[in-house]
């Protein structure tokens, strides 16, 4: 398996058939690890560095639910490939720099992960489609376990695991679910939601991740820290505030097509239009346009795509997924170009009568 197959094969956790997938996109569980005796990224040498990476891959190899993994050593990635790994979401940016000794493990299905000597020793992540925060630590805490039977932990007694970053200690847990937000977007009640998770241990972050921007009212919801809490208390908080948040927005949704009906359907069609009928199109305007199809689908307002279509454009629309898709590097306006035309080839559309 090399990088190339991945653009051969669809994510699994971006697939229609998780839970309430109509506006959950995805759900994730990351664990920080750091191994006893070794000295954290941030202070070691690069002997020390490919010594930490060493005693994991040794401790991976021997982990029945990794056996099928696939290893990349970050030193031989080209930076292409590192922005296409963050766009799928199996890496973060921090991966890309600082290269010798880092690496990254991919499950045979992407949906796990684990990045090795990025800011902690193992950042292990499971990715599910959906609400389905539970399903994902299942399988986190049972690799996890694998993983422990062979490697040591970096782990205290008062405060339970150790991290470079202070509020990923104690349990060492990150969980998130990829929302599409749409309706309570249109009704500018975003900042509420903001304002309201803030208050109860969570944070909202963009479309990548920690540090990046929202695209087409797609957000990320996860817990702020490890600390104090068990994983259970962790994640059924979240659950909790994440089942409140879709019930809001179904709401909104049908409030929406009840009383705004025409204006609604207006957005969504002339979206849709553009969509269909565009010449030059961007990463940025792309996703806001999706955003309202995305909607539209789901209201049965646009009647001939379906979601599984909407989130393969997603996906693949994206610059480095778009680039590869080209097989060549080419201009921006070149790839905006070549982004309008996959788009109507992906929603059927006979590009010789445009």
């Amino acid at each position: 398996m090399d990088l190339n197959d991945l653009m051969e094969q669809k994510c699994e956790w971006l697939k229609v058939d998780g839970p309430r997938t109509s506006i959950a996109v995805s759900s994730r569980v990351r664990l920080a690890r750091n191994i006893d005796g070794h000295l954290y990224f941030n202070r070691a040498k690069e002997k020390q560095r490919l010594e930490t990476l060493n005693t994991v891959l040794l401790a991976i190899e021997k982990c029945e639910n990794l056996k099928n993994s696939f290893l990349l050593r970050m030193n031989n990635v080209n930076e292409l490939d590192k922005i296409f790994l963050v766009e799928r979401h199996l890496m973060s940016q921090e991966h890309m720099d600082e290269l010798e000794g880092k690496a990254l493990v991919i499950g045979d299905s992407e949906m796990i992960s684990a990045m090795l000597n990025e800011e902690d020793h193992i950042r292990l992540q499971v990715l599910q489609p959906g609400f389905n925060i539970k399903e994902a630590w299942a399988i986190a805490d049972t690799i996890d376990n694998e993983l422990g039977k062979y490697l040591k932990f970096d782990y205290s007694n008062q405060f339970g695991f150790l991290t470079s970053c202070p509020t990923n200690t104690g349990t060492g847990l990150r969980a998130s679910v990829m929302l599409h937000l749409s309706a309570l977007s249109m009704t500018n009640q975003i900042d509420n939601v903001f304002e309201g998770i803030s208050k109860l241990g969570l944070t909202m972050r963009g479309f990548y991740g920690e540090g990046t921007e929202a695209f087409g009212d797609f957000f990320q919801i996860s817990n702020q820290v490890a600390l104090g809490h068990s994983e259970l208390e962790i994640l059924s908080n979240l659950e909790g505030v994440i089942n409140r948040i879709i019930t809001r927005e179904e709401t909104l949704r049908q409030e929406l097509i009840d009383k705004k009906e025409e204006i609604v359907s207006d957005r969504i069609f002339r979206s849709y239009g553009t969509l269909k009928s565009a010449k030059i199109i961007t990463f940025a305007e792309t996703i806001k346009l999706l955003s309202a199809v995305r909607l539209g689908v789901d209201l049965g307002i646009i009647k001939d795509v379906d979601l599984n279509t909407v989130n393969e454009i997603l996906l693949l629309t994206q610059p480095a997924h778009l680039q590869k898709l080209l097989g060549t590097e080419g201009e921006a306006f070149e790839r905006d170009i070549k982004r309008a035309d996959l788009i109507k080839q992906k929603l059927n559309i006979e590009t010789d009568k445009q």
